[in-house]
This record gives C-alpha cells, sequence and structure tokens, in this order.
C-alpha cells in the first residue's frame, strides 16, 4: 500500500509542476507557447540512468564510470532545462513572469522524477511486473 500512496504522491506533484508550465504557456498576458520545449527535457532526463543501469556492472561499488557519466549527462539536461527558459526571457521570446513559472514548474518536476528514483528505483521487493 505504500506504493500506491508515493505514485498518487509523485502524480499529484507532476500535476502541479505541469500546471505551472501550463500557466507560463496559457495565461493571457504571457501568450506564447515557447516554454513547452521543457518537455523535451523531461522525456530525455531519465534516459541516462536508465542506460546505466541496463549495461552497467552489478556490482555494488561505491563508483562506477557508467553510472558517473550518467550522472553528468542527466545534470547537464537539468541545467539545460533550467537555463532555457531564462535566455528565452533574456532575449525578450517570453515574458519574465512566464520565466518564472517555468522554472517553478521545473523544479516541482525534477523533484517529482528524483523522488521516483528514490521510491520505486531501489532493488527491493517492488516489481513492475505486479503492475
Amino acid at each position: 500500500m505504500a506504493g500506491i500512496k508515493a505514485l498518487v504522491g509523485l502524480s499529484f506533484s507532476g500535476a502541479i509542476g505541469l500546471t505551472f508550465l501550463m500557466l507560463a504557456c496559457g495565461l493571457e498576458q504571457f501568450g506564447v507557447y515557447w516554454p513547452l520545449f521543457v518537455l523535451m527535457f523531461y522525456v530525455v532526463s531519465p534516459i541516462p540512468h536508465f542506460i546505466a543501469k541496463r549495461i552497467g556492472d552489478d556490482s555494488d561499488a561505491a563508483s562506477s564510470a557508467c553510472r558517473e557519466l550518467a550522472y553528468f549527462f542527466t545534470t547537464g539536461i537539468v541545467v539545460s532545462a533550467f537555463g532555457m527558459p531564462i535566455i528565452l526571457a533574456r532575449v525578450n521570446v517570453i515574458a519574465w513572469g512566464a520565466c518564472g513559472l517555468v522554472l517553478a514548474g521545473n523544479a516541482v518536476i525534477f523533484l517529482t522524477i528524483l523522488g521516483f528514483f528514490l521510491v520505486f528505483g531501489r532493488s527491493d521487493d517492488f516489481n513492475w511486473e505486479q503492475w
């Protein structure tokens, strides 16, 4: 039952983050949809972790080169997701208010993705096949 509560909480926080993003695009005073390009970063950010987990060795070493490279690429993706709306606001493509809403949405969404990996990424008794 704890897995279901965590999943519902993560879904709720993801919905809040996407609401911030939609507000940044859809409010009348902002009215441009360029901030939606951060959705690409949300989709791409877990991919290095999945690849590293799949091809990495199963040793419990404190560090592996594959895992560290995945952390590096994930960090680059997350920093890019925070940097893109700032650059768009700096060149007056989007308003600074929209930039603030996108940054708030980014923080919530990336914390939700991190929470997902912390809750469901451990190798204990949770199995996706039970769904």
